[in-house]
C-alpha cells in the first residue's frame, strides 16, 4: 500500500510539471505584459472602488441634509404649535377673569 501511495505522489508531481510546462509553452503573453495587465486591472478596480465609495459618502450625506431639514421643518411646527396653543389658552384665560370681574 505504501508504493501505491509514493507512485501516486510522483506522478502527481509529473503532471504538476507537464501542467506547468504547457502553461508556460501556451501562455498568450510574456510575464511582463501577464503583470501589467494583473496591475491595470487591479488599478481599475481599486478606481472603481473608490467611486463606489465616494457616491456612498455623497448619498449618505444627501441623507443626513435631509434628515436635519426634515427635523428643523418638524421643530418649527411643533414651535409654531406650541405658540398658538400657549396664545390660545391667554387668551381663554384673559376673558375668563375679564368675564368674573
Amino acid at each position: 500500500m505504501a508504493d501505491h501511495d509514493g507512485n501516486s505522489f510522483v506522478w502527481f508531481l509529473a503532471g504538476l510539471g507537464v501542467g506547468a510546462l504547457v502553461g508556460v509553452l501556451y501562455a498568450p503573453r510574456s510575464g511582463n505584459e501577464t503583470r501589467e495587465a494583473l496591475r491595470a486591472k487591479a488599478e481599475e478596480g481599486r478606481d472603481y472602488m473608490r467611486n463606489r465609495a465616494r457616491d456612498v459618502r455623497d448619498h449618505a450625506s444627501q441623507w443626513v441634509d435631509r434628515s436635519k431639514d426634515a427635523v428643523t421643518q418638524q421643530k418649527e411646527q411643533f414651535r409654531a404649535a406650541y405658540e398658538a396653543g400657549r396664545q390660545a389658552y391667554h387668551e381663554a384665560t384673559s376673558e375668563t377673569g375679564a368675564a368674573k370681574s
